[in-house]
């Protein structure tokens, strides 16, 4: 075969040059722009949590903590912890149990934030975002999809939501900041930021749930509370 055969129209060579890369994976919208996108539309319109997560494949477990977790920044007392804390266990029993996708009974699924809220927390957001666009990247995919790897994560987010709706002073928002470090870590599918994700989470359970005690009494309630409901 000549040199001229394995030449393109205008003569360049078509063999793969070693080291090139050759990515034919179709390329995934950052955080940012999924927010951007369910924001657009009427301020006043509820986004569903249904609606939020369709059609975004195995980042939809990320979207859907990301929203559930907004209403923990909700500034009082008592209120977005009770709302985001057992949404959030609700995403963690699904990765627990090894869920490929997320399932929402119906009085859920059609409900969820106004764009308008969830305009002003992309805002709020908007400059962290930029900087953890930067140094995020799909990596590490055994930190994610592995079936042992989703149930840790299950399992720290099912603890995280149980200390979240609990009344503890001055928490929410570190809470609400850690779940999201989890969530971003599922949305933008990398794994090493999980990873810090995992330390993070497990340091908060440790110090604000076993070692106050609080986590133990509170798994002792639910577990009464669900004997009561099947008795």
């Amino acid at each position: 075969m000549t040199a001229a055969a394995d030449s393109g129209p205008d003569g360049e060579d078509n063999k793969p040059s070693r080291g090139r890369r050759h990515d034919h994976k179709p390329h995934e919208a950052g955080t940012r722009a999924l927010l951007d996108a369910i924001v657009a539309g009427d301020p006043d319109e509820v986004v569903k949590f249904g609606d939020v997560i369709a059609g975004l494949g195995n980042r939809s477990f990320g979207m859907l903590l990301f929203v559930s977790t907004l209403p923990a920044f909700i500034p009082i007392p008592g209120v977005g912890g009770a709302i985001s804390g057992p949404l959030v266990v609700l995403v963690g029993l699904q990765l627990l149990l090894g869920l490929r996708k997320p399932w929402l009974p119906g009085f859920i699924a059609r409900r969820g934030p106004h764009r308008k809220a969830m305009g002003k927390f992309r805002n709020l957001l908007a400059p962290w975002l930029t900087r953890l666009e930067r140094i995020v990247s799909p990596r590490a995919p055994a930190m994610l999809d592995h079936r042992a790897a989703n149930a840790f994560t299950g399992l720290l987010l099912v603890l995280l939501g149980i200390l979240l709706s609990l009344p503890i002073p001055l928490t929410n928002f570190l809470f609400g900041g850690l779940l999201l470090l989890f969530a971003f870590a599922l949305l933008e599918r990398d794994g090493k930021l999980m990873g810090v994700a995992w330390v993070a989470g497990s340091i908060a359970v440790a110090v604000f749930g076993i070692l106050s005690g609080t986590l133990a009494q509170a798994l002792a309630e639910w577990i009464a509370l669900a004997q009561d409901k099947i008795g």
